[in-house]
């Protein structure tokens, strides 16, 4: 059984950091393409980074700079580095993992709060 398990989320003050982290289990990460979904009250789900099974990494152009994905082999994880937050990426934040479109995995999602 696949599972993904987001975890990190939290209440941090504009200018302030987080580091989300999505483990897997039933898959291997590295085989499969990884994303960082965000979605916003009233508003879809966006993606914010994804690391491809290559290792290249792409980013939404509102967290460019600011946010930086990346693959732990061996922990079987990919974690979202979330520097310089700002209250437009209040969201509820997920994980997926997609095997180059055939199937694809979904995690819970975790909250992130940004506010003064």
């Amino acid at each position: 059984q696949v599972q993904l398990v987001e975890s990190g989320g939290g209440s941090v003050q504009p200018g302030g950091s987080l580091r989300l982290s999505c483990s897997a289990s039933g898959i291997i990460f590295s085989m499969y393409n990884v994303g960082w979904y965000r979605q916003a009250p009233g508003n879809q789900r966006e993606l914010v980074a994804a690391i491809i099974r290559g290792g290249s990494r792409n980013y939404a152009d509102s967290v460019k700079g600011r946010f930086t994905i990346s693959r732990d082999v061996v922990k079987n994880t990919v974690s979202l580095q979330m520097n310089s937050l700002k209250p437009e990426d209040t969201a509820v934040y997920f994980c997926e993992a997609d095997f180059g479109g055939y199937v694809n995995y979904w995690g819970q999602g975790t909250q992130v709060t940004v506010s003064s």
